[in-house]
């Protein structure tokens, strides 16, 4: 089941309609759950208000581990929809079909996903897109004339790696790095921590590692004046975010519940442009404000609860 954008926003309003209208008691419970870091779980956050808004009773499973355990679990139904940034998404089921494109990323995720646990459907994508950033502190980029990713080869072994446990099983981690740029894995010097939180960058301001991968959307990257590596091999993937939904649970729904379900998940992810993915950013982890806090006021500034 696919709803293009066009016509996922133009239900919006419909959603609003029939939240009021419709009673919670015919709606199934929904089982969202989220990869571990922090940008995953605010986001699934954001779809668990927005539904329970509309009168669905939501259990939450976020940070659940790796994209690995993630998937396992919406395919076997702990969950019933996640969060999925679409060419990492994409790459664990088969990495050759990856692009640059979020359209085609989709498609190609949406025909992979018919096939698994009865279908699983990915709905309309986001505008903005979070993907993985390789940086260096500016002396470390300065001292070594490093701009883009191929000049990492030749200084691999000097440099310690801070990169997440997840990495190596990863083709848009580690498979980008040994395939594209030839940096051996693992490196020489490797330190493993958690992706897309404090840890990497923390390790990297303090000079306990030399690059680190971060997500792109990561406040700490211009807070921490950290120099980006341009991904001059363009291994990286379009990274929007789409909510996947198991068709099991959208056949439980009636048609103008199935509807109006979509439409909403879909003018959530319609505002999560890649500002306010850094917004998002900013609040949890500059602010240190919660994860429901940070949703609940997404939505209520968006308009989309009360």
């Amino acid at each position: 089941m696919r709803l293009t954008r066009t016509l996922a926003l133009g239900a919006s309003l419909l959603v609003l309609l029939s939240a009021c209208a419709t009673g919670g008691s015919s709606k199934p419970t929904i089982k969202i759950g989220s990869d571990r870091f922090y940008e995953a779980q605010v986001v699934a956050e954001l779809y668990a208000q927005a539904l329970e808004n509309a009168g669905y009773t939501v259990e939450r499973n976020l940070g659940l581990g790796t994209r690995a355990v993630t998937a396992a679990a919406i395919e076997s139904g702990q969950i019933d929809l996640k969060p999925e940034y679409l060419g990492s998404g994409l790459a664990h089921y088969d990495k050759s079909k990856i692009t640059g494109d979020p359209a085609t990323n989709a498609s190609a995720l949406d025909a992979i996903l018919q096939g698994k646990a009865g279908g699983i459907s990915v709905l309309a994508w986001s505008p903005g897109q979070d993907g993985n950033a390789f940086v260096v502190r500016k002396e470390t980029a300065d001292q070594l004339k490093l701009t883009k990713m191929s000049d990492l080869a030749g200084v691999q072994d000097q440099l310690v790696w801070g990169l997440p446990p997840e990495c190596a099983t990863n083709p848009v981690c580690s498979g980008s790095l040994k395939d594209s740029y030839g940096i051996s894995f693992p490196p020489k010097q490797l330190k493993q921590l958690d992706a897309c939180g404090a840890e990497i960058a923390e390790a990297l301001k303090g000079k306990a590692v030399d690059v680190g991968e971060l997500c792109s959307t990561q406040p700490e990257i211009a807070t921490m004046g950290f120099v980006v590596l341009e991904d001059d091999k363009k291994t990286q993937p379009a990274e929007n975010l789409a909510p996947l939904v198991r068709d099991e649970l959208l056949n439980k729904l009636s048609s103008s519940d199935r509807t109006a379900f979509t439409a909403l998940l879909d003018s959530v992810s319609a505002k999560l442009t890649t500002e306010a993915l850094l917004a998002l950013g900013v609040a949890h982890q500059i602010d240190r404000k919660d994860v429901p806090a940070i949703a609940r006021t997404f939505l209520r500034d968006n308009g989309l609860i009360q």
